[in-house]
């Protein structure tokens, strides 16, 4: 019986932020190892499913980097990175967009259609929902990578009004008709702040911000932009984790009210973090 009454208590728990965000858009940026793995993409599905029959619209943004590499070396080519960004000439884009736009892409949307909720697949050639610029780096040609310039929420707006959970890849074109491949958190952020999201959630393969990253447990569970700013300049925020707290400000600049940064690796993570008093990633919030 206890158990039981426990189960009560954290169902309890959940009603005020049920009540707070029942129609409310949240933008999950779905990516790491939730997505690699099957069991954890079980659980996340299972998480945005529950989001979507207590009222909330969730959107899905989705990277898909280890599902590129596989299929390029598949045809035999070798994946080659320019800091971090991935070196796309155009046999490499073809392939890029095969794989985010149609593999990965369709089967996230038949994932949530297992469970009876629709979901609708795009990429941001759709209705122009991302109209993409090159990115321009120094020295280097890394071909067809791009960045957002403009986000049209008009497609988006309407699958959410027909009941339809976006399911959105990050490949886009410019205004000529180029073809490029979008880091998924810039898209997710871009997104989420056209859409003047409640929420933006990154699921990542860490428990959050660290004050120590050698420590699990050194968790810094609030962020704020000068404490996120203090944190950089002394180093404690570094390396892959920088563009993602850039991406998170730029969010909440651009209307988000709020950004999580939270460990996709543990078992309905989402739902712990905005459904539980305590949460168990990183909020970034202005103020």
């Amino acid at each position: 019986m206890q158990k039981l009454i426990e189960k009560a208590n954290i169902l309890i728990e959940s009603l005020p932020y049920i009540k707070d965000f029942f129609g409310k858009i949240i933008v999950i940026k779905y990516g790491g190892s939730a997505m690699t793995d099957t069991h954890l993409k079980d659980k996340v599905i299972e998480d945005i499913v529950l989001m979507k029959l207590v009222g909330m619209k969730p959107v899905v943004v989705h990277g898909g980097g280890p599902a590129i590499s596989t299929m390029l070396k598949k045809t035999g080519k070798d994946s080659s990175f320019h800091n971090g960004l991935r070196i796309t000439d155009p046999e490499t884009m073809e392939i890029t967009e095969m794989v985010l736009s149609g593999k990965v892409n369709k089967e996230i949307s038949g994932l949530f259609q297992k469970h009876n909720i629709m979901a609708a697949g795009i990429s941001g050639k759709d209705g122009n929902t991302i109209i993409a610029k090159k990115v321009e780096v120094s020295g280097t040609d890394i071909g067809s990578v791009g960045e957002v310039e403009t986000v049209n929420t008009r497609l988006i707006t309407v699958l959410m009004d027909s009941n339809f959970i976006p399911v959105i890849a990050p490949v886009s074109s410019d205004l000529k008709g180029d073809t490029y491949n979008i880091n998924a958190d810039d898209a997710a952020a871009a997104i989420a702040g056209a859409l003047e999201a409640e929420k933006l959630i990154y699921l990542t393969d860490t428990p959050g911000i660290l004050s120590d990253v050698n420590n699990p447990d050194s968790l810094i569970t609030k962020l704020t932009f000068d404490s996120a700013d203090k944190l950089i300049e002394s180093g404690i925020i570094s390396g892959g984790m920088i563009p993602k707290i850039s991406c998170s400000m730029n969010a909440v600049k651009e209307g988000v009210k709020a950004v999580h940064i939270i460990d996709g690796r543990i078992e309905h993570s989402i739902l712990l973090e905005i459904f539980t008093n305590k949460g168990i990633g990183t909020l970034i919030k202005r103020d």
